[in-house]
């Protein structure tokens, strides 16, 4: 669409800015059942112009409703009360969160009008494949799987609503700070249903920095020390975690990982529906967000791509949500930028090249590291290469299908394959801290069955007659990819892993056959 492309352009940090901005106009409302909508909007006009609203489906009728002027949501809270505590007392924490209810219900529900609801979840895989069969190619399939998968304009606003709503817990303690999402909600690789990550940040905008140099006397504030970073976010965290599971509207199932790599608080924030991870401000992380945010800017086949190959693994259980030693989603997307680096010419910059284009406001070291890469994506040239999606998700699997694992690592910031400086059975090259590896995770029998599931996708894409699977109105194409295999064919699997370490091609077909029948149910759940 038109917006679409005049939005792709803008950098990262003013789409943020611009997000953030609008959350913090913005109020959440459990809606009447019975609800005519232009008298809700006029109720609501009394206390300013309303910019936007849509309404959604969360145990009722929810709408978000974002006034063009912050003011007006503090005129509606004046018109707010708190609720009667009859059989329950209430934490009296006045947030952005409201429930509406008919004062005279009975007069009112003739009235009731009949709501468009937006959807925050993505459709079943059966019924993707159903309409993927409609299509009249492959690459038509594709857009149709990122247009049902990719998130909308409404939960995206959702998103950064639920950041902001955390944030006004944060500013209780600390009035400067800032939470906002990083990650799938905001890289443009972000699927419907998808958690939101959300890290809480201190830093100021370098706002102080000039009159700082004024006047004859180094100031500084007076504040806590404590013997290390790590022990100052894990305090932090375990307060605002206190902070939300006592307080925090509609704040569930809150648990504190303090002592993980990267500390966290866990919960489910039942107003907007989604599952929340909360950090402390992770510079890299950001960068990471920003760097995947311009290569799906880029070119539309890159995220049609990326959602592709995202929808198989998951369907054939080569990805899961729980954590352990399959690949994980970000290692994947990695494996399609490299793969979109590697063609000829080049889809997609390598980040070396990015880097070249950076200028002053472009440099960021982080601890150490050099995360320098353009921001302004005018400054990209655009690609001359024409491959359709039909030729790209065929070499995908044909490229992955036969790499060299064993001998080379997969490195983003040259685009080249690169000798393994370890053994892991599969190594990517963390982009911007160049010492790890983000596939670590990976052992080699989940490494195997990604290779055989890329050579079987890729025989299944050239041998198919797809205009005698249209007439039969079998699944063709991207459809039949979606399928988990192994029903009736182990044995050709078994052909086509010729070259494979025997030892675990045994474990590799039971674990096929186990995985099947769990891949089916959770792709039916998901």
């Amino acid at each position: 669409t038109d917006v679409e492309v005049s939005t792709r352009k803008k950098t990262f940090a003013a789409v943020q800015t611009e997000r953030l901005d609008q959350a913090e106009r913005t109020v959440l409302i459990k809606c009447p059942s019975k609800l005519n909508e232009k008298k809700l909007l006029q109720y609501l006009s009394s206390h300013g112009n309303v910019k936007s609203h849509f309404f959604f489906e969360n145990r009722g009728i929810s709408a978000l409703i974002e006034f063009s002027e912050k003011s007006s949501i503090a005129s509606l809270q004046d018109a707010v009360g708190i609720p009667s505590a009859s059989e329950h007392h209430v934490v009296p924490f006045k947030s952005r969160l409201f429930t509406f209810t008919l004062k005279n219900p009975v007069s009112q529900h003739l009235e009731e009008t009949p709501l468009h609801l937006s959807p925050q979840c993505h459709i079943p895989v059966k019924d993707l494949i159903e309409k993927l069969c409609l299509a009249d190619s492959i690459s038509s399939q594709m857009y149709i799987l990122l247009n049902e998968y990719q998130l909308t304009e409404e939960n995206i606003k959702l998103r950064f609503l639920a950041c902001s709503l955390v944030q006004d817990f944060a500013r209780a303690y600390f009035p400067d700070s800032t939470v906002k999402p990083f990650g799938s909600s905001v890289n443009t690789f972000g699927k419907l249903g998808s958690d939101v990550d959300m890290f809480l940040d201190f830093r100021d905008t370098g706002k102080h920095a000039t009159k700082m140099k004024k006047g004859p006397f180094e100031m500084e504030y007076q504040m806590k020390r404590l013997p290390s970073e790590r022990l100052a976010t894990q305090r932090i965290l375990s307060v605002i975690g206190d902070c939300l599971d006592n307080f925090g509207p509609g704040c569930m199932n809150v648990q504190k990982i303090l002592n993980a790599r990267c500390p966290l608080v866990k919960f489910s924030h039942q107003p907007t529906g989604f599952q929340c991870d909360l950090s402390v401000s992770n510079s890299i992380a950001i960068r990471s967000s920003e760097l995947l945010y311009i290569y799906g800017c880029l070119d539309s086949r890159v995220r049609a791509l990326v959602f592709t190959i995202r929808c198989w693994a998951r369907v054939h259980g080569l990805t899961n949500s729980a954590p352990g030693t399959w690949i994980t989603n970000f290692s994947l997307t990695m494996m399609v930028m490299f793969f979109l680096q590697k063609r000829s010419p080049p889809i997609i910059p390598t980040l070396d090249q990015l880097k070249e284009l950076a200028d002053e406001k472009d440099k960021h070291i982080i601890g150490g590291y050099d995360c320098s890469f353009v921001s302004d994506l005018r400054k990209i040239k655009p690609t001359k290469n024409t491959e359709t999606l039909d030729v790209l998700l065929g070499e995908f699997f044909e490229y992955f299908g036969n790499f060299d694992f064993r001998k080379n690592s997969i490195n983003l910031r040259k685009g080249k394959e690169v000798n393994k400086p370890e053994s892991s059975p599969l190594y990517i090259w963390n982009p911007f801290e160049q010492d790890l590896n983000i596939s670590k995770n990976v052992n080699q029998p989940q490494l195997e069955k990604f290779i055989a599931m890329a050579r079987e996708s890729a025989w299944i894409l050239q041998k198919e007659d797809e205009t005698q699977q249209m007439i039969n109105k079998e699944p063709w194409g991207l459809a039949a990819l979606l399928i988990p295999f192994g029903k009736n064919n182990s044995s050709k699997m078994k052909n086509r892993m010729k070259g494979i370490g025997s030892e675990t091609i045994r474990s590799l077909l039971d674990s096929l056959k186990l995985d099947n029948a769990n891949s089916q149910q959770k792709a039916a759940g998901k």
